[in-house]
């Protein structure tokens, strides 16, 4: 059972919690945050949700994401969803999220990342991850047509290939 850090719409810190499955009080948010890695060919490296998850089963998502726990920056959720889903230790201290949405009851921050990674190196987070690949935008934009990744606005996945190497993007390796 997760418990969350509270934030008001201006993104301050409340001081107060919340455990995950618990109704959102008026006015709550929460943080997410997602990784996405690139490599230098301008692939990303996409994930396969294991079929017994509760959320979106079985299909293809992007590297990593998951929920900021109480306690939680931004940067330090983000750095323990990718060691948690793929055993990879990575150093977003003093980095802020290429770009951060906004959804109903929270912030949603995107780390966008180039670093070279061995496939064959990562430990997969069994109750999460069923495999991992790199895949083209082109290719995800057809996963999601087919219904074989989660469907997110094929515009956000070509914004996401645009910015990689941006401004504020982490450039690895």
């Amino acid at each position: 059972m997760e418990i969350w850090d509270i934030y008001d719409k201006d993104r301050n810190f409340t001081g107060k919690t919340m455990v995950e499955g618990e109704k959102f009080p008026q006015g709550a948010f929460h943080l997410v945050v997602h990784v996405c890695i690139f490599n230098s060919q301008g692939k990303m490296l996409i994930q396969h949700r294991q079929p017994f998850k509760e959320r979106w089963p079985n299909l293809w998502d992007l590297t990593v994401g998951g929920r900021a726990q109480a306690g939680d920056s931004s940067s330090k959720a983000a750095e323990r969803e990718a060691f948690e889903e793929l055993g990879l230790k990575l150093n977003l201290q003093n980095v802020r999220p290429s770009l951060t949405i906004n959804f109903d009851y929270g912030f949603d921050d995107y780390y966008l990342i180039e670093k070279n990674i061995d496939l064959s190196r990562l430990k997969l987070q069994d109750e999460e991850v069923s495999e991992v690949k790199w895949a083209t935008k082109e290719e995800i934009i057809s996963m999601i047509d087919h219904k074989e990744f989660i469907p997110y606005h094929k515009s956000f996945i070509e914004l996401l290939f645009d910015m990689r190497k941006a401004m504020g993007c982490i450039i690895r390796d």
